[in-house]
């Protein structure tokens, strides 16, 4: 799905993601494949355990063990599968070339050091020939570009002595401490307020336009990828379920349930008290999957093959692609 000459920067490829439960091996992501160009947002949207996080701390391969294992695809950077590198050289491109912000800064950062120690940790591990006083002025700087005002002073506090932004603020500055090649952003805004929202997300959107880094954004907020993003997709149930630029998926959506999310967004046009759209039913549990489309008990315009026959991603235009059998149905233009 690569719509440019350029090779991509990141490539994934039919990645599959499955985990040990009592009721046996589950597949948790299935059949996901996306690619990343240099300098692009691509957003990662879909309900609460559609996959999204599992996909990103997948590119991390910071997976827990031995609970979880991707069994099936390639993770290429720059050409390169990152599946196959052993841990140690992994760890080199960890925070260097690919960066991650986590969703919780609380429990993300570590609650027994300092502020000051945990981002001098991530030049000690990537640039270890600096010097103590290096690191240390290395780490008040990047405190500095994310706007965190006494910065000398929070390098002498530990995280529960930070508010919700101030925290997310620090991880920020932890991932951008080595200008990464990719920054995976997981959750970044969420429970804060709508004025730390839109300071988060600026600051990064300032390093990506000094540094022509590529941001991945995963969120369940729809009008955070509209604002924000290059391309997008929508996940439902471990699956890709469409794929398209920005601006073509909100025009021009094509998956029901795509539909359906943009339908459930709160609009000044709707009657006022009147109860929001819904998708009717639940998503699947993992050991309960439909042999065909996963969307196909809640869908309103399931066909009969959707049933027992999965659909796979189907190009609607050059650069819009859909996981419905709507699609080879001749409704290419189903609005």
């Amino acid at each position: 799905m690569n719509q440019t000459n350029r090779p991509p920067l990141l490539a994934v490829k039919h990645l599959g993601v499955s985990f040990q439960t009592d009721r046996g091996q589950v597949l948790a992501v299935d059949d996901v494949s996306f690619e990343l160009q240099s300098g692009q947002v691509l957003g990662i949207a879909g309900e609460s355990g559609c996959g999204k996080s599992v996909t990103a701390l997948s590119l991390m391969r910071l997976l827990p063990k031995p609970v979880s294992k991707i069994q099936d695809g390639e993770i290429l950077l720059k050409g390169q599968n990152l599946l196959d590198l052993p841990i140690k050289t992994m760890r080199k491109i960890r925070g260097k070339k690919i960066a991650m912000i986590f969703q919780e800064p609380m429990t993300a950062l570590n609650p027994v050091h300092t502020i000051g120690r945990q981002i001098a940790e991530c030049y000690s591990l990537h640039f270890p020939g600096m010097g103590i006083n290096q690191k240390r002025t290395a780490s008040l700087q990047m405190l500095v570009k994310v706007g965190i005002p006494d910065a000398r002073q929070v390098m002498k506090k530990y995280p529960h002595q930070l508010s919700g932004g101030m925290r997310q603020r620090v991880m920020i500055g932890m991932a951008l401490a080595c200008e990464p090649d990719i920054l995976i952003a997981d959750e970044p805004t969420t429970a804060l307020d709508v004025t730390v929202q839109a300071q988060i997300m600026d600051l990064i959107f300032q390093f990506r336009d000094t540094t022509g880094m590529a941001v991945i954004l995963i969120t369940h907020d729809l009008g955070l990828i509209a604002e924000n993003c290059d391309r997008v997709i929508i996940m439902y149930a471990g699956t890709v379920a469409e794929s398209a630029a920005v601006t073509t998926l909100f025009r021009h959506p094509f998956h029901p349930y795509t539909k359906g999310l943009l339908q459930s967004i709160p609009s000044l046009a709707q009657t006022a008290k009147a109860p929001l759209p819904t998708i009717p039913g639940n998503v699947p549990a993992l050991y309960e999957m439909p042999v065909g489309c996963r969307f196909v008990k809640r869908c309103n315009r399931a066909l009969m093959q959707c049933e027992n026959h999965r659909p796979r991603l189907m190009p609607v235009s050059s650069s819009h692609f859909a996981a419905c059998h709507l699609v080879r149905d001749g409704e290419k233009k189903l609005n």
